[in-house]
């Protein structure tokens, strides 16, 4: 062999280490999680119902709830990580977190640069109205009053599904919407569901609660790059998680309605 081609091989067989290497270091977040016995979650605080620091000074909400359970299915304890939808995702890259669950929509600019698992709860816009109120369906609004964000999601799918006859009134933002209805200048209400859930707390009186889906955009759990172990494993979980209910429970302690059928 001579030294030219013995240099060579040296190099390609230097090369396929490296990333043979890479390829395992790439992998090792699974491996890490169970040795250590301790995962570390993303979470938001400062997002009801998902996340937010309840009396006790304590992270609470459905994206905790859900760390919690795949902590528990894990068999490991699990580090809360505080996390603002600025920095989330470099937490991932950084390694400041094995998994982010803090109302990640999915979009191609996104799985550029982490990967995503199945999605585990819905995130949506709908019409929220009082108990005593009926609405059976879009139909039902006609006749009736509602308060909606001029040119926001629920604003454009609303107008989409309404009656002719919808009294559609239409504020500037969504303090201003949520104070028509809450005055009672509206009958209904269509906002976001972080939205409506601070205005239920806020309004206990007012016995507010869901009644007609808008649009649906469901959340998924971020994974970093190339953690298909990971990612693999918390696909499983939330598959029985799915069929054993408990995602259905879980969104609907916080949201007022299942999670149904997530895509995978």
């Amino acid at each position: 062999m001579t030294p030219t081609k013995r240099a060579l091989l040296t190099s390609t067989i230097a090369l396929a280490a490296a990333l043979g290497l890479g390829h395992a270091h790439a992998q090792s977040a699974l491996d890490g999680v169970m040795k250590a016995k301790l995962i570390k979650i993303a979470i938001p605080t400062d997002f009801p119902p998902y996340g937010f620091v309840g009396i006790d000074l304590k992270p609470q909400g459905l994206d905790i709830d859900t760390a919690n359970y795949i902590g528990a299915k894990l068999g490991v304890k699990v580090e809360l990580v505080p996390v603002t939808s600025a920095n989330r995702i470099a937490y991932l890259q950084t390694k400041k977190a094995d998994l982010v669950i803090s109302t990640l929509g999915k979009n191609p600019e996104r799985e550029k640069v982490i990967d995503f698992t199945a999605a585990y709860s819905p995130f949506f816009q709908a019409v929220y109205g009082p108990k005593s109120a009926a609405l059976a369906d879009f139909n039902a609004l006609g006749g009736k009053s509602i308060a909606v964000t001029r040119g926001a999601i629920e604003d454009q799918e609303l107008t989409k599904v309404a009656p002719a006859n919808t009294d559609i009134k239409r504020f500037e933002d969504n303090n201003a919407t949520v104070s028509a209805f809450v005055s009672g200048q509206t009958q209904f209400v269509a906002t976001g569901v972080s939205v409506a859930d601070n205005m239920i707390k806020r309004n206990p009186a007012l016995a507010a609660e869901y009644k007609l889906l808008l649009k649906d955009s469901p959340n998924f759990i971020g994974v970093a790059k190339g953690e298909d172990a990971l990612r693999l494993k918390v696909n499983e979980i939330l598959a029985a998680g799915k069929k054993a209910g408990d995602l259905d429970t879980m969104a609907k302690k916080w949201l007022g309605r299942p999670a149904g059928n997530l895509p995978e």
